[in-house]
């Protein structure tokens, strides 16, 4: 299995109220007995252009069905400073791209930061969105996984300059921005301290050797949820990008399972 091509075609643009604009792929579903759409949602720092999300529109246009990806803002094409950015902002950009450029039934598919994301969608938007699929989902990392884990320091640093570096595993050379935003507005979104009112079936894939989201994050999620059809798989060698070709057939079937279960019911 090959690498999925980035598109040679530039992104659409969905132009904002205040001139920002989020850059998008649509690809219109041709086969009306699918009914439903897919729309994936990145994760903090990534964009549109990463594996699982082309894998994911390649496998949609073979299927005849649609899908939608897109960059939040300060991400990937968009406009916007990642540094400006926050949860909740990022919420509305999904919810912008979400109702203007879909229709219809959706299921949504979140990767890392886009598995909060797409579970806030899911609770806004509950009468269009029938089925969730969560990989390594992160809801409430900026607590959990970042607040919890600095030390008085790294905090006093957080709060006295307003933003604090985080080391990039992927990159020593490109450390994460941390804003006093990301993390007070995170707050005010945090969605696993109450229970969860999303009733659509949810699927959740987790690597066990994810070394930035524990494994014992999906069964908190799992916990969360007022629903009753939610599965978790655990991938034993799985690590927080779930990229590899195995990882991206997984995320295919496991797509592919949860619609043909919605729309034969």
């Amino acid at each position: 299995m090959q690498p999925p091509a980035v598109s040679a075609l530039p992104p659409k643009m969905l132009t904002r109220g205040n001139g920002a604009t989020i850059a998008y792929h649509f690809t219109p579903g041709k086969d009306v007995a699918k009914p439903i759409g897919v729309v994936f949602m990145g994760g903090f720092r990534s964009n549109m252009d990463g594996a699982k999300a082309l894998a994911l529109e390649n496998w949609c246009r073979a299927e005849g069905r649609a899908y939608l990806r897109f960059d939040y803002s300060g991400h990937g094409q968009s406009s916007g400073d990642f540094i400006d950015g926050s949860i909740g902002d990022w919420m509305v950009d999904a919810l912008d791209a979400f109702d203007q450029l879909s229709g219809g039934p959706q299921v949504l598919v979140g990767s890392s930061m886009g598995g909060w994301i797409a579970l806030l969608i899911a609770r806004e938007r509950a009468e269009r969105v029938k089925g969730l699929v969560g990989l390594a989902a992160a809801p409430d990392f900026t607590e959990d996984l970042i607040w919890d884990k600095m030390n008085s320091a790294q905090r006093a640093e957080l709060m006295q300059r307003g933003q604090w570096l985080e080391p990039n595993d992927y990159d020593p050379l490109d450390p994460t921005v941390i804003t006093q935003k990301l993390i007070e507005d995170g707050r005010n979104h945090l969605i696993l301290r109450e229970p969860l009112n999303i009733a659509a079936p949810v699927r959740l894939i987790q690597g066990m050797k994810d070394a930035e989201v524990p494994w014992a994050t999906a069964l908190n999620i799992q916990a969360a949820l007022i629903g009753d059809d939610v599965e978790i798989q655990f991938v034993k060698t799985g690590d927080h990008r779930l990229s590899e070709t195995q990882d991206l057939r997984r995320m295919e079937r496991t797509v592919h399972a949860l619609l043909m279960d919605l729309e034969s019911a």
